[in-house]
């Protein structure tokens, strides 16, 4: 999981309390037989996003690898500072920017189609993204004028540079109404004006938002209603509706559990429906700084992804994006030490273990994609 997401549910991570699931299953009893054996044809995009499993350039061309063998999309998933003064400005671009931006140019996989996701709000998703001197932009209202002109540029560099063929143009946003109902509202019409202009830009891209389903299933608010009813009525409003969603975040464990929000979707939400980004963790979840023992394994795993591409495939979804294609042991062992607690909880999501062996999701995985 990347590491904006360690930051991004501090409120629900706290929610998360010790508990323990059943026995585990025998692995060899979880592959469904015949599995998605009832459908002649995949109807969904599937991919991966290129966090990479380690440092260094070996594991980015390790990655680039893997998602041109497994995948007929992928995701560049760009959340981080914004370069707000240089694009107010005119002066220079931070050399960290570019060289991020340009690393991923190096690396477009030709064959596949492309998601580019840009964050315009910060790690929390309280306010804007900062600037790469670590300070907010200074604004009256998150729509002001400068804002906009200065958003505009940065989406603009980034889908000149990418090219994709789907654009999330902000990311995980219902988040922001959490937080601020005035920032929500300013938030909207910001987004109403960057997204006009970015349109007759580029009229052929398909841009999208993305929202927490976790969140909007059980948002921490006093008015549950009134928030699912306003954001839901928003996502209604979008030609795509583009989802984040980690149901262990919530405590979703069990099938049943997490097929309620995927039920809960489909029927509050009329537009198309694509997966930005999900996962499921496959080894035993044991923050103690958090005080969480969660009993995990390759079958939970697998009975989440089979649940996922069964509701992508009855759904008509446009993609789904898993977020990391292999477990980042070495990455998180570059984490600084407050943060690895945060990062254990999404360390082991892959479709690989950290040794490159297979796991069961990866043979489900498979299936599918060969549809």
């Amino acid at each position: 999981m990347k590491i904006s997401h360690i930051f991004s549910f501090p409120l629900l991570i706290l929610m998360l309390l010790s508990c323990n699931e059943d026995d585990q299953q025998p692995q060899s009893s979880c592959l469904t037989e015949n599995f998605f054996s009832a459908y002649p044809i995949r109807n969904f995009k599937m991919g991966f996003t290129s966090w990479p499993a380690a440092p260094g350039q070996q594991a980015v061309d390790d990655t680039y690898e893997f998602l041109a063998n497994n995948a007929d999309i992928y995701s560049e998933h760009i959340d981080s500072n914004i370069p707000w003064q240089a694009w107010t400005d005119g002066t220079p671009l931070p050399k960290a920017f570019t060289d991020n931006i340009d690393s991923r140019v190096a690396n477009r996989v030709a064959s596949l189609k492309l998601l580019v996701s840009i964050s315009l709000l910060n790690l929390i998703r309280s306010d804007l993204a900062p600037d790469f001197d670590g300070n907010a932009p200074s604004y009256i209202q998150m729509n002001d004028k400068a804002i906009e002109d200065a958003y505009v540029k940065h989406v603009s560099y980034i889908v000149d540079r990418l090219q994709p063929d789907y654009l999330v143009i902000a990311v995980e946003v219902n988040e922001l109404k959490v937080y601020s109902e005035t920032k929500w509202i300013e938030y909207k019409a910001l987004i109403r004006e960057v997204k006009q202009k970015i349109r007759q830009k580029y009229p052929n891209l398909m841009v999208s938002e993305s929202f927490t389903l976790h969140t909007l299933y059980q948002p921490n608010v006093t008015d549950k209603q009134a928030y699912q009813e306003d954001v839901i009525n928003y996502m209604n409003t979008l030609d795509l509706v583009s989802i984040s969603f980690y149901p262990y975040l919530n405590q979703l464990i069990r099938t049943e559990e997490y097929q309620l929000i995927f039920d809960f979707l489909h029927e509050k939400v009329t537009k198309p429906i694509a997966f930005a980004e999900t996962a499921f963790f496959a080894e035993d979840l044991v923050v103690q700084s958090f005080g969480l023992n969660i009993q995990g394994d390759e079958c939970k795993q697998n009975a989440y992804l089979e649940t996922l591409l069964t509701n992508a495939q009855d759904q008509d979804y446009e993609f789904v994006i898993w977020w990391a294609y292999k477990d980042f042991d070495e990455l998180w062992e570059t984490f600084p030490e407050d943060l690895k607690g945060l990062g254990r909880l999404w360390r082991d999501t892959g479709l690989l273990d950290e040794n490159d062996n297979t796991r069961i999701a990866q043979t489900t995985w498979d299936i599918v994609l060969k549809k």
